[in-house]
C-alpha cells in the first residue's frame, strides 16, 4: 500500500513542526589538559608575597680543577699543583686527580697553589692536565693535632614572582533565560570553559614562562610574571647537537638515545643528594623514549596486542615518571627531581570565580588566580635541548 501521508521530504528542507536533533554534549577540541601539574599535584602550602622566596644551601665542596698551564701536562713529579679554587683544600687532604689509580696528599696551601706527596701510599703517579678533577677523598689529621680552622657555606635566598592568570565572564540576561542544548547554567559553563583555559596556560608558564629583565615585582606599567622551569635551569644544560654532552659527543643532527638520556641523568645525579624522578617532553621525544623498547621487544604466537609505551624509565640514577606535555618546546626534555618542586597560589588567590558589579543586562564576573613556581636546588634538575626533531 503507497504512503499517502506527509513525509519530510516532501517539503524541502523547512519543516517547522519537527523537533531539532541536537546533541546535549558539546564536543571541545581545543587541549586543555595539565599532565605536569597533575603530577605535580597541590602545593603544601601558599607563597605570602608576590616575591616568595626560599633558602638554599650546600655542603662544602669536594673537587676542584686542575690549572695545568704552569707545568707540562706530561709532568708526573711536580709537586706543586695549581687549582681553580684553593679554599676548598686543607692540609693532610688525600687527593685523587681524574679517574686514575694515583692519591697525593697535601702537605702545603698557598693561596691556590698546592704543595703534595704524589704517588701517596705507592700509588702510581698520572699525567695533569688543565681543567682535570682532583676529588677530595678526605682528610687524614694527625693523632692529637689541634682542631682544625672552621669552615661553612653560606645561605643563599632564591626569589620567584608570582603571576596573575585572569579571564572575564559575561553572559547576557537573554542568554541565561533561554534553553540551550547541552548546557543547564550558561554562567556555569562559561566558567568553566575560562578555568580550562587559565589552568593550561598556568602549566604553560610553568614550563617557559619568564620574569621581566627588570621591575620584576611589577609596576602600574610593568606585568609581573614568574620564571619557569626552563628559564631558571641554569647548571645541567645539555645540548648534544653542540657537542656539550657529557663525554663530549654529539653532532648536529643528534636524535634522543638512551646513551644521552643517561649520560644527561648520571651528570644531574653526581651534582644531587636526590635522584631524578621525572621526565617531561613532548609528544616527539617521547616517541623517541618509547623507540628504546625496539631492539628488545619480543612477541609469542599467542600475543595480540603490540605494545609500544613507555611511561616509567628506570635507570641507574631513577626511576623517572614519562610526563607528555604539548607545552615542552620540541627539541627539549626536562629532568626533574619533583620533591623539588612547588606550583603555589598566593595566599587565598588560587583560582576562583570572582562576581563583577553589572552595568547593564548581563552577569559579569572573572576568574582569577595567582600562583608562583618554586624550584629548588635548580643544578638537582636538567635540561636536554638541541634534540633532532626530524
Amino acid at each position: 500500500m503507497a504512503f499517502t501521508g506527509k513525509a519530510t521530504f516532501s517539503a524541502g528542507s523547512s519543516l517547522p513542526e519537527l523537533v531539532e536533533d541536537v546533541s546535549d554534549i558539546i564536543g571541545i577540541v581545543s587541549p586543555f589538559e595539565t599532565p605536569l601539574l597533575d603530577h605535580l599535584g597541590d602545593a603544601r602550602r601558599a607563597a605570602a608575597s608576590t616575591v616568595h622566596e626560599w633558602i638554599e644551601d650546600e655542603l662544602l665542596p669536594n673537587t676542584a680543577l686542575v690549572d695545568a698551564q704552569a707545568f707540562s701536562p706530561t709532568a708526573q713529579t711536580d709537586t706543586t699543583v695549581d687549582v681553580d679554587d684553593g679554599s676548598r683544600f686543607r692540609v693532610g687532604d688525600l687527593v685523587r686527580p681524574g679517574e686514575g689509580p694515583e692519591v697525593m696528599l697535601v702537605t702545603g696551601i698557598s693561596t691556590d697553589t698546592l704543595t703534595v706527596v704524589r704517588g701517596y701510599g705507592s700509588t702510581s703517579p698520572v699525567s695533569l692536565a688543565e681543567d682535570m678533577v682532583l676529588t677530595i677523598l678526605g682528610n687524614a689529621a694527625l693523632e692529637g693535632a689541634d682542631a682544625p680552622d672552621a669552615r661553612f657555606t653560606n645561605r643563599v635566598r632564591k626569589a620567584n614572582y608570582t603571576q596573575i592568570f585572569t579571564a572575564a565572564v559575561e553572559v547576557s540576561g537573554s542568554m541565561q533565560a533561554v534553553r540551550a542544548h547541552g548546557i543547564a547554567d550558561e554562567l556555569d559553563y562559561q566558567k568553566q570553559e575560562r578555568m580550562r583555559e587559565l589552568l593550561r596556560d598556568l602549566e604553560n608558564c610553568v614550563i617557559n614562562g619568564v620574569a621581566p629583565a627588570t621591575t620584576q615585582q611589577g609596576s602600574g606599567t610593568v606585568r609581573r610574571s614568574m620564571n619557569g622551569l626552563i628559564h631558571s635551569l641554569q647548571t645541567n644544560l645539555f645540548e648534544p647537537g653542540e657537542g656539550a654532552m657529557p663525554g663530549g659527543s654529539g653532532g648536529a643532527s643528534d636524535g634522543l638515545t638512551e646513551e644521552v638520556l643517561n649520560a644527561s641523568l648520571r651528570e644531574v645525579w653526581e651534582q644531587s643528594s636526590g635522584p631524578i624522578d621525572t621526565i617531561v617532553c613532548g609528544g616527539l621525544q617521547k616517541r623517541r623514549i618509547n623507540a628504546f623498547l625496539t631492539s628488545s621487544r619480543r612477541y609469542g604466537p599467542s600475543d595480540d596486542r603490540y605494545s609500544d609505551l613507555v611511561s616509567v624509565y628506570e635507570s641507574d640514577f631513577g626511576v623517572c615518571r614519562v610526563v607528555v606535555s604539548r607545552w615542552m618546546p620540541s627539541d627539549s626534555l626536562l629532568l626533574l627531581d619533583s620533591s623539588r618542586i612547588e606550583v603555589m597560589p598566593l595566599e587565598g588567590r588560587s583560582f576562583h570565580y570572582k562576581p563583577l558589579a553589572a552595568t547593564g543586562d548581563a552577569a559579569m564576573g572573572q576568574v582569577i588566580g595567582e600562583y608562583t613556581l618554586e624550584m629548588r636546588n635548580e643544578n638537582a634538575h636538567g635540561l636536554l635541548s638541541g634534540l633532532a626533531t626530524s
